[in-house]
């Protein structure tokens, strides 16, 4: 079993936690845009110039010079506890650490990537002009990460050096739009995003129409202030593919939502501030994150979580070489590392969110069967495939549903 407990975040960002009402998760997944976490001041930097795409010969002059042969490091930006730590040690992380002792590698952990804009707003500029960022891993969730793989600030992969994940990366996250041929993105980690109730408070609610419609759920509803996630889950209802989506579909789902906020059905938007609520029956049912429940669920059996009958919205966060990294190498070892499925058990068995690896739940149970057996972290090939991801946006295209979807949400 994991230890439940995890370690505390930085004095500032308790404090802003305190200050705004925001949860660790709310962070994970980048709802907030302050960049208060980072020095430099990441939303200062994002208002330059709109970033402009490399050609290949740009992108060729930008790649850094891979020095792994005679430097035995990485420089690793990742999100707050996103990797597994020692319960007796907080300084030590288990999986890190025997990668080292494997490969005489020495990596630099940094938990500073806080939020996918504030973070792309700190980066910026320096990849734009070919400089360095003084990383070689960035992980950044889909969307952020399709940006910057569109616009040429990362590196690709070598294939033939990271055979764990090619054979074993989950089917639905392989051959994805923005990275058909698995070159620029791994998945660290993935998530669903479906439907909670709680058991004392309503009956089982098995479709987002019931969610926006049932008049026994009026005033006791919540959704997502993640845009991605709630218009994901309204597309798909519509019979519509989030991963497609269009001008005039977007609109359509937008004019569903709005309906169900006039007429009271939505109590509020949230981000997994919701969990509290939802515990204690005050909000009946809502949409939902799928680590957020397991942590519920263990705790309170009446919390529930359902996979939509019309399907279930996919997210990862991915591991991205910057094209100035210059120890190119080095990650992907690491990257083939934590596709070993023993090597991805023991790390999900500690973050509790998807584990990418397939053949990892069979060393789960080894590790821990009752882990093993959560869907929430080894969805079966049936939810799976009803999975979808929201497409990847321009810069523009993301400030106009943005905008829209505030217009509705207040947020």
């Amino acid at each position: 079993m994991r230890n439940p407990s995890r370690p505390p975040l930085s004095p500032e960002a308790a404090a802003v936690l305190n200050a705004t009402g925001l949860s660790r998760r709310t962070l994970m997944r980048g709802l907030f845009a302050g960049g208060a976490f980072i020095a430099t001041g990441g939303a200062l930097a994002a208002c330059g110039t709109k970033p402009a795409k490399k050609n290949e010969a740009e992108k060729a002059a930008c790649t850094a010079t891979d020095v792994s042969a005679t430097e035995k490091k990485l420089n690793f930006s990742n999100w707050p506890l996103y990797v597994d730590v020692d319960e007796k040690d907080e300084k030590k992380r288990p999986t890190l650490d025997a990668f080292t002792a494997k490969t005489g590698i020495a990596v630099t952990y940094n938990e500073d990537v806080n939020d996918n804009n504030e973070f792309f707003g700190k980066v910026r500029n320096q990849l734009q002009a070919c400089q360095s960022i003084d990383r070689d891993i960035m992980v950044l969730t889909d969307w952020m990460a399709s940006r910057v793989v569109g616009l040429g600030w990362v590196q690709s992969f070598d294939n033939t050096k990271t055979p764990n994940f090619t054979k074993n990366a989950l089917a639905t996250l392989k051959n994805r739009a923005w990275d058909k041929d698995m070159k620029f993105a791994a998945p660290w980690q993935s998530g669903l995003t479906g439907i909670a109730y709680n058991a004392k408070a309503t009956k089982e609610v098995r479709t987002i129409d019931e969610l926006l419609t049932r008049a026994d759920l009026k005033g006791k509803v919540a959704v997502l202030s993640e845009m991605r996630d709630t218009v994901g889950l309204i597309l798909m209802s519509q019979g519509k593919d989030p991963g497609t989506v269009s001008d005039a579909e977007f609109d359509a789902a937008l004019e569903k939502l709005k309906k169900a906020v006039d007429s009271g059905q939505i109590r509020k938007f949230t981000g997994n501030d919701y969990k509290e609520d939802l515990n204690k029956g005050d909000i009946a049912a809502c949409i939902a994150w799928s680590g957020d429940v397991i942590q519920l669920s263990a705790e309170n059996e009446d919390v529930k979580f359902v996979t939509p009958e019309s399907g279930l919205m996919l997210w990862s966060d991915n591991i991205l070489i910057p094209s100035t990294a210059t120890h190119k190498a080095n990650v992907e070892q690491l990257i083939d590392y934590y596709y070993d499925p023993k090597v991805a058990a023991e790390l999900a068995a500690y973050v509790n969110y998807i584990c990418p690896v397939q053949g990892a739940q069979d060393e789960m149970q080894k590790l821990d069967p009752d882990l093993a057996s959560n869907p929430l972290i080894f969805p079966d090939s049936a939810t799976l495939a009803k999975t979808k991801s929201f497409k990847a946006l321009t810069e523009d295209e993301d400030k106009k549903f943005s905008a829209k979807f505030e217009a509705i949400s207040g947020a």
